[in-house]
């Protein structure tokens, strides 16, 4: 009878010290997924991204036991038992994690002029502000197929200041910004051809030379790289390039640039060089 007590006494015991064992590890884990806010900035919202709506603002040194992460964003609970998406800018901007898939970056693209901005004319009067939003919103798609997240500066043919543009990659943090041009010479047919804009040397050349690169085997022209003082290239933090992808006033140029296959080959190529580049 005692042998049968001791052993369920110990029985008993072993359990004890399993569950003691099991508690002290959760708790060893979750302490060292904890951060502590290091901004007075930070909020918790309800999904990864400036758009959800806030549920609750955090007090810098609030410590936030992390869950997992998406683009920029960490789900997280919150010393309240709270749970919630938090942007690691905002926890600690020294610390931003590294992306290297499209399925966790966050793109802004910005199909340039719009509403009563024309942009440049083809010869016929087509308006370039057109055929930038129809290149926007295919490499859009494409993105979001991957998971991307996609922010564009404009979803319609409405007026968009320049500042609001930059403005928009500035606030998301975005992993790379891309703006739709088409070019256009004082001479109709006078030029022909698509080139790359980059401004800031060490943020965006790299992403320059990789979608130029990409892009190569398009039926027009490679002009190649070059420096450009656009207010969306010089007035942004993140990487940003300015896409000119065909001269509209060229004949040539603009059946290529109206082209349904012209238009997705330089979706596709666009995509393929983001890919390439979060990779490296």
């Amino acid at each position: 009878m005692q042998t049968k007590k001791k052993k369920r006494s110990n029985l008993i015991l072993g359990f004890l010290v399993l569950l003691l064992t099991i508690i002290l590890i959760y708790r060893t884990t979750s302490y060292f997924k904890q951060v502590v806010v290091e901004t007075s900035s930070a909020e918790l919202k309800k999904g990864p991204g400036i758009e959800y709506k806030k549920i609750v603002s955090i007090k810098k040194k609030a410590r936030l036991t992390i869950i997992r992460t998406k683009y920029h964003w960490s789900y997280v609970k919150t010393s309240d038992n709270r749970l919630g998406w938090v942007a690691d800018w905002a926890i600690n901007p020294q610390k931003i994690h590294k992306i290297d898939s499209l399925s966790d970056a966050t793109i802004v693209l910005d199909p340039g002029h719009g509403g009563n901005d024309s942009g440049a004319l083809s010869s016929a009067g087509k308006m370039e502000k057109k055929y930038t939003l129809i290149i926007a919103k295919k490499v859009a798609r494409k993105l979001q197929e991957q998971g991307t997240k996609v922010y564009l500066t404009r979803q319609k043919d409405v007026y968009a200041t320049l500042k609001s543009r930059s403005d928009l990659s500035n606030t998301v943090h975005a992993d790379a910004f891309i703006s739709f041009h088409f070019d256009s010479s004082p001479q109709e047919n006078g030029a022909s051809g698509f080139t790359t804009y980059y401004y800031h040397q060490r943020s965006s050349t790299g992403l320059a030379k990789t979608i130029n690169k990409q892009l190569d085997n398009l039926t027009l022209s490679n002009r190649g790289i070059d420096f450009g003082d656009f207010y969306v290239l010089r007035n942004n933090e993140f990487p940003a390039v300015l896409l000119e992808m065909g001269y509209i006033n060229s004949e040539r140029d603009f059946e290529q640039i109206s082209s349904q296959s012209y238009q997705n080959k330089v979706a596709t190529d666009v995509v393929s060089g983001l890919e390439k580049y979060f990779s490296k």
